[in-house]
């Protein structure tokens, strides 16, 4: 199978966030991906893990794609990697908070998420297999699967 690798330089600014999503939503539909679902849950993921790397650290950022041909099944990896070496800290949010979903959102949507030193940062990534209905952010929790249980996850604890 081939794989296509994308990537895009995200500044550490907030509004790269946007431009980011639209990035991705061009790269998403060049590759041939018919799924709408899979797409948008995707470009959320993107959001979340570009957000975090640019709010938290205050750092710049790469956001990476690598997926196959839209006639292959497979899994789509989404990577951030940025020069923080904090990692990554989930949090919960209670009530009308306006912040602590991000990660609970990777971890209920995507397959497979965690974290591992890159240089003198890290890189965040998710995967998601191609071909696997996606369930909507109404039933987080209830799906099971290895979410944060790979090799340098956080922990393997969930959110």
């Amino acid at each position: 199978m081939q794989v296509l690798q994308v990537q895009l330089e995200v500044g550490a600014d907030p509004a790269e966030v946007g431009r980011a999503r639209r990035w991705a939503r061009s790269r998403l539909a060049g590759s041939g991906m018919d799924d709408d679902s899979l797409a948008e849950t995707l470009v959320l993921l993107i959001s979340e893990l570009v957000t975090n790397a640019v709010v938290h650290t205050g750092c710049p950022a790469v956001l990476r794609m690598l997926f196959g041909s839209a006639e292959s099944a497979g899994t789509v990896r989404v990577e951030v990697a940025d020069t923080s070496c904090r990692p990554p800290r989930p949090r919960h949010a209670e009530g009308e908070d306006t912040g602590g979903r991000g990660l609970e959102l990777v971890d209920g949507l995507a397959d497979r998420w965690g974290w591992q030193p890159e240089g003198a940062g890290k890189r965040i990534w998710c995967e998601i297999d191609r071909g696997v209905p996606v369930q909507p952010p109404a039933v987080l929790g209830e799906r099971s699967g290895s979410r944060g249980e790979q090799p340098g996850a956080l922990g393997g604890a969930r959110l």
